[in-house]
């Protein structure tokens, strides 16, 4: 991607390119991903570039003369752009994951069991346009298909989806006795809320939030329990204790409310 990102580079700017040691080492921990190349497109153009004017046109550049709809001063959402326009499906930059690389699922359920954790399926629901992907069109499928490899556990942005939509969804995995777990998606410099909740600023309702909290009981009992190396929501060999929830989500609680009051004592309150 960055190789790609340098072809569309260089014709605008011979004396600026891109380089994965340079990414890594300036914006990134370890593992260099799309939001790491997105910034440095735009920190590239705010440093070689002295107006706010010049640098737009550089980025609308590599766009291929497109313009740009977030503007330049706001870095968040024009990195976001930079993303949708030049490293998703249909980019310039983009370039398509080769699935012989991917390991097989059992060996990376293995992984997680060996780890002490829990096998979790991220869920993207519906988009902003009503649309599923085909492997989630289908509950009742998605649910024999989880079950069939051991997974227990499914998590949502609800951020993404719409709140009648989630919460039927939340509704039909939650009488099948899944660990249902919430988040926000926070992987960008967008300052978007820490408050859960569904599309267009939607909050959950008490159902949801019971069930968001219930779950978050359960990972902390299971985290709490696989510490003193015994039995949590999974077992070594990756039997789910589905009889077990309940319980753990009391112990859950009693854990996180547990810590949450040693640490406000810690800090001399």
């Amino acid at each position: 991607m960055i190789s790609r990102l340098n072809k569309l580079i260089q014709p605008i700017n011979p004396s600026l390119s891109l380089s994965y040691e340079t990414i890594k080492g300036r914006f990134a921990h370890s593992l260099v991903r799309e939001r790491h190349l997105a910034k440095a497109v735009r920190i590239a153009a705010t440093e070689n570039y002295y107006s706010p004017e010049d640098q737009l046109d550089f980025i609308e550049s590599l766009y291929g003369g497109k313009k740009s709809k977030a503007g330049i001063n706001n870095p968040a959402q024009l990195e976001n752009e930079i993303r949708s326009n030049l490293l998703k499906a249909g980019g310039a930059a983009f370039v398509e994951e080769n699935e012989s690389t991917f390991l097989e699922l059992r060996k990376i359920i293995n992984i997680i069991l060996k780890a002490g954790g829990i096998p979790c399926y991220p869920v993207l629901l519906d988009d902003a346009s009503g649309k599923f992907t085909e492997f989630e069109a289908n509950a009742e499928k998605l649910y024999l298909s989880l079950k069939s490899t051991g997974i227990g556990c499914i998590e949502l942005i609800p951020g993404r989806n719409d709140f009648s939509v989630l919460k039927s969804f939340v509704e039909f995995f939650d009488s099948k006795g899944f660990v249902i777990i919430f988040g926000t998606e926070h992987n960008t410099p967008e300052m978007v809320p820490l408050t859960v909740s569904t599309r267009g600023s939607k909050p959950l309702d008490d159902f949801l939030k019971r069930i968001s909290w219930r779950g978050a009981c359960v990972i902390a009992a299971h985290q709490f329990l696989r510490a003193q190396n015994r039995q949590g929501y999974v077992l070594e060999d990756g039997t789910l204790s589905f009889d077990q929830k309940e319980d753990l989500a009391d112990l859950g609680q009693l854990v996180i409310e547990y810590f949450l009051k040693n640490r406000y004592h810690e800090k001399g309150n």
